[in-house]
């Protein structure tokens, strides 16, 4: 494995709180990893500095084999090099097919009255067909996406991201409002992507962590805890004070 992400020394504050505080962690390629700890540890802002949304005050953050500097790279630049984020609440184009959808991911900015006339050539049919397997939405290609479960839904929207053939997905809080099945099937289209590229999930669900089997890094207070297997870091009697405890 190849280190794809490299954040080093990284801080950001806001009207004086340090929401990042010298946070330094190497995410590879593929690799598998889950980041967990309290309610303002900094896990959204984590994802926020890499995808774009939030620039750093000070430190580096890396990207692939020619060390790229994502700070001050635009959002839209940094999805195009490969970085896609998946949010807490699904957004998929609701009065849209399930195709249709995974379609307009395909094709980038092609919006849903330039697909519904586009003809899908071999090989995008075949992707479509493809990433809906491994989603698990094969036979829910005809349907409209309105019409889906919160959980369906979820598995569209990262199908929708791996449409984009993404180096790096960064996944928040995927188990929220997920029924222990789709839980579990999640867990096993989080693992099957990973075996590919990067996969960065942010979760509290610690069952859900457990059934990941990936590394674990503990934020607390804008920087790494602990990190290590979820065995490793719950024994930590740090991550026991400030968040298993609670």
């Amino acid at each position: 494995m190849t280190a794809l992400l490299e954040v080093s020394g990284v801080s950001v504050s806001f009207d004086g709180f340090r929401a990042i505080n010298n946070l330094s962690l190497t995410i590879a390629e593929p690799e598998l990893r889950a980041v967990i700890g309290p309610n303002g540890a900094g896990k959204t802002t984590f994802m926020d500095i890499i995808t774009g949304k939030t620039r750093p005050d000070s430190g580096r953050i890396l990207w692939g084999e020619k060390s790229v500097s994502l700070i001050g790279m635009s959002e839209s630049a940094i999805a195009r090099i490969g970085i896609g984020r998946k949010f807490q609440r699904p957004t998929v184009f609701q009065t849209q097919t399930v195709r249709d959808n995974l379609a307009m991911a395909l094709k980038g900015r092609r919006g849903p009255r330039e697909v519904l006339f586009h003809r899908a050539t071999a090989d995008e049919a075949a992707r479509i067909n493809a990433i809906s397997a491994e989603i698990g939405l094969a036979d829910s290609l005809p349907r409209i996406a309105g019409e889906l479960s919160h959980g369906q839904k979820q598995w569209l929207e990262i199908g929708m991201l791996l449409a984009q053939d993404p180096r790096l997905l960064l996944v928040d809080e995927p188990a929220a409002g997920m029924t222990p099945a789709e839980r579990a099937h999640t867990t096993d289209i989080l693992r099957r992507a990973a075996r590919t590229r990067a996969v960065i999930v942010v979760e509290h669900d610690m069952d859900f962590v457990r059934r990941l089997d990936c590394r674990v890094t503990v934020l607390h207070e804008g920087a790494v805890l602990a990190e290590g297997s979820l065995d490793h870091v719950t024994r930590n009697r740090d991550v026991i004070d400030v968040y298993l405890g609670r």
